[in-house]
């Protein structure tokens, strides 16, 4: 199809043909292209905006065919937040709590400590009215149930926001992850260390808490020094090393202590050279192994990654670095390593590889997400290829069996070989009932929700697949035939009608009509011709109006826009008829016209012709009024006296007075001949009229015979006054105080304003009023006295006066 402005164009082309009252009903369909073909599917890449009969493109194409019914909605599937069978539950990352969701999901994985918070007196948990929610306190309390949802939960994932929000942590911010894990435990520890069950108070200790001692000996006398400490983790140094063996010897190695480091011997009494080392004496059942990747960089002040690949074996062996004790279990195996994934201190992101105790099968926990490793294997591959890329890029070394490599690697996690046992008591931990009761709470909670949105999928299919039905039955109606009824509706209604995104409205014609309550010719390239009976449908199902139909079609808009055009294609050739005619010797009656508006009517024509075009415009709802060109005739001469030319709007209105008739201003007009007169009354049919034998405004020379009437007053009285006062008007022999006339007793003071006032007057009495008051206010203080004295009269300080005599004799 066409463009549309060729469209517009050649709905219109026969009224070069075709003059106003000729016009016949095919004009009139033309004008609203009501016969212009409809387009086929396919053959329109975007829908005929002025066509009205092209209804392709609007919207339709989504409806036509099968549509999958998950299009009708935009809710996900409520069981995609259900915990999958035989698997753990995830925790949401609240924007920086990665580094906390890894420590705690390995820590749930201790069943020792599990089941340990199990038994911790809950008061608050196990007195909680069902019908309320439960709200921890304690931090206890909160990894209680924690723990329990993590374990028992039908969510994918759990919120641990309570907690998070109990230890004051900043969720927009990313902490120390390793010494996070070491307030933590510190924390938990204080905690339990209050309860009064003897058998939890030291839990923490049984469980992490190891011993060494840093052993000094004098280099002088031999003596040796003990300090006993504990440790909940080992701090591994891994800068130049290459395995987990090099790093734990590392931490054991000796230590000189010379110079200004030299040790004080109790035995010697004074510093000496000696050595220090650390010896292991007892571990812990699970012991925690830091691996010191972030380190402080003294060169930048700030702290760094260290991106070495370290080297770490599934079982370790810890009786070569042991202090006696050979009943000792030193054999331990790998539970789980903790990822940090980025080359900065500051920013990256944390997960956690746990091996269940229960199965001995391997899971990547990753917040929200969790995946099983197969083959019940560890699996850091991945982990290290998604790493970005650091600068000094180096290859990952070859792993020899039983043994994992990693440069992402900051915490590792090992427990103590266990021999097999027939308790499968040892195994599992059982939620105690008081928990399980929130848990069941909990659950039910996530079934309502999952229930709710799972109706409210169905409600949205549902009337999705109405809606199909409707279109699909209605689009197939909305083409009208040659010679049915059709009517008029809104393309933007049809379009959001065909989208279901939106919700469908009533339909609303308002804004289509004329100034006639029919439907304007420039709103057809917005709407669309559809068939009367898909139109009764539509207005059943969504009502609205007004409607339109083929009665609606606007003759009287169709007949003056003909004659407009006409006019605009004919004005050039009048213009020039007009030109030469006008030159020509008057003969026979004639018409006044305003030399101003002959000289531009062109202009003023063209720019009626747009207001006459523009004039049936819709705007808002409301019909248009009248054009700009039946202002008042005051509106036309006040502007016209202002000697505004450029500003007139209407055509003749520069020779109508401010009563509204002829002006007496002959030089401002001319006679024109009917001939011209006819043209130009073409072009402005609301022009003011004036015959040849129209007189002129009778209040106008009325008025203009009473001002030349008080003309002459006001010169007879400016000649009497300049006569009397001839001195005074020409400013000569004017008196002073220091040279008094002779003969004058008396002289009077009068305001300069005042004498300046009545020379005007004198000069010009028919543009000026006479003086009527000679105003010595001027010369009062605020007091009521004058405001000059003597001497700044004398010194001439006193500008707004003036002195004068009395009239007669010399002024």
């Amino acid at each position: 199809m066409a463009p549309r402005i060729q469209l517009e164009k050649a709905a219109w082309r026969w009224v070069e043909t075709v003059k106003p009252e000729e016009i016949g009903q095919e004009h009139i369909e033309l004008a609203y292209r009501v016969n212009l073909p409809a387009c086929k599917r396919g053959a329109c890449r975007r829908n005929c905006k002025g066509n009205p009969n092209c209804l392709v493109g609007i919207g339709e194409q989504a409806w036509l065919g099968e549509i999958d019914e998950n299009a009708f909605h935009n809710i996900d599937d409520p069981n995609s937040e259900r915990r999958d069978k035989n698997t753990f539950v995830g925790l949401t990352n609240l924007g920086a709590t990665c580094y906390v969701n890894t420590f705690l999901q390995v820590w749930f994985h201790n069943l020792e400590l599990r089941r340990t918070l199990y038994q911790c007196h809950n008061s608050r948990a196990q007195e909680h009215n069902i019908e309320s929610d439960y709200e921890p306190q304690s931090i206890c309390e909160h990894l209680q149930y924690l723990f329990a949802l993590l374990q028992n939960s039908n969510r994918k994932y759990i919120d641990p926001s309570g907690l998070v929000k109990a230890l004051g942590l900043d969720t927009g911010q990313q902490q120390d992850a390793q010494e996070f894990s070491k307030l933590f435990l510190s924390l938990l520890e204080d905690t339990l260390s209050k309860q009064k069950n003897p058998n939890l108070q030291n839990v923490i200790q049984r469980q992490f808490c190891g011993q060494f001692s840093y052993v000094t000996v004098c280099n002088q006398c031999g003596r040796s020094s003990a300090l006993p400490s504990r440790f909940y983790e080992l701090e591994l140094n891994i800068q130049g090393h290459k395995n987990l063996t090099e790093c734990v010897t590392e931490f054991l190695k000796e230590e000189k202590l010379d110079g200004d480091n030299r040790y004080f011997c109790e035995s010697c009494q004074s510093k000496q050279n000696a050595t220090r080392r650390i010896k292991l004496h007892n571990l812990p059942p699970t012991l925690n192994l830091q691996l010191m990747r972030f380190v402080f960089d003294r060169q930048t002040g700030h702290k760094k990654k260290l991106n070495t690949f370290i080297s770490f074996p599934e079982q370790l062996d810890m009786a070569p670095f042991l202090e006696g004790k050979q009943d000792q279990k030193c054999v331990y195996e790998l539970s789980a390593v903790l990822i940090h994934r980025g080359i900065s201190a500051y920013s990256g992101h944390y997960i956690a590889h746990v091996k269940d105790a229960r199965t001995g099968d391997w899971y990547k926990f990753n917040d929200e997400e969790i995946e099983k490793m197969e083959g019940k294997k560890l699996q850091l591959g991945t982990e290290e290829d998604i790493a970005e890329t650091v600068k000094s890029q180096t290859r990952k070394p070859k792993c020899s069996k039983g043994y994992h490599c990693s440069r992402n690697a900051y915490m590792l996690v090992y427990k103590v070989q266990e021999e097999e046992s027939s308790d499968a008591s040892r195994a599992s931990v059982e939620v105690p009932a008081f928990l399980q009761r929130l848990v069941d709470q909990d659950n039910h909670k996530f079934e309502e929700w999952c229930n709710e949105m799972a109706d409210m999928r169905k409600q949205s299919v549902d009337k999705g697949k109405a809606k199909h039905e409707e279109v699909k039955e209605l689009y197939e109606l909305l083409p009208t035939k040659d010679g049915e009824p059709y009517e008029f509706i809104p393309l933007e209604w049809l379009k959001k009608w065909l989208d279901d995104s939106t919700a469908t409205k009533e339909i609303d014609n308002s804004l289509f009509l004329c100034s006639h309550g029919k439907l304007h010719p420039d709103k057809v390239g917005d709407s669309k011709r559809i068939s009367l009976q898909a139109a009764q449908l539509l207005y059943e199902r969504y009502g609205g109006g007004p409607r339109l139909d083929d009665s609606s079609l606007c003759s009287e808009c169709v007949g003056q826009r003909c004659r407009v055009l006409r006019l605009k294609n004919q004005l050039n050739e009048d213009y020039k008829e007009v030109t030469n005619m006008v030159k020509r010797t008057l003969s026979g009656e004639g018409y006044w016209v305003g030399k101003a508006s002959l000289r531009s009517w062109r202009q003023l024509a063209m720019e009626q012709l747009e207001e006459d075009e523009h004039e049936t415009k819709h705007s808002n709802g409301q019909t248009n009024g009248q054009g700009p060109h039946i202002n008042s005739s005051k509106e036309f001469s006040s502007e016209l006296s202002d000697g505004k030319e450029d500003d007139m709007k209407t055509f003749n209105e520069d020779i109508v007075c401010t009563h509204g008739g002829l002006s007496i201003l002959e030089t401002e007009r001319k006679l024109v001949s009917s001939e011209v007169w006819t043209k130009l009354r073409a072009y402005f049919p609301k022009a003011p009229q004036f015959t040849e034998n129209q007189q002129p405004c009778q209040q106008c020379l009325t008025l203009e015979q009473e001002e030349k009437d008080n003309e002459a007053v006001s010169k007879m009285m400016a000649l009497d006054q300049k006569n009397q006062l001839l001195n005074l008007f020409h400013e000569k022999n004017r008196p002073t105080l220091t040279k008094w006339p002779q003969g004058t007793d008396v002289l009077y003071i009068v305001p300069l304003f005042f004498v300046d006032e009545w020379r005007k007057f004198i000069r010009r009495p028919t543009k000026s009023s006479p003086v009527s008051n000679v105003g010595n206010t001027l010369l009062l203080c605020p007091h009521g006295g004058f405001m000059f004295t003597y001497d700044s009269l004398i010194s001439g300080d006193a500008q707004h006066s003036a002195l004068a005599q009395r009239m007669g004799g010399n002024q």
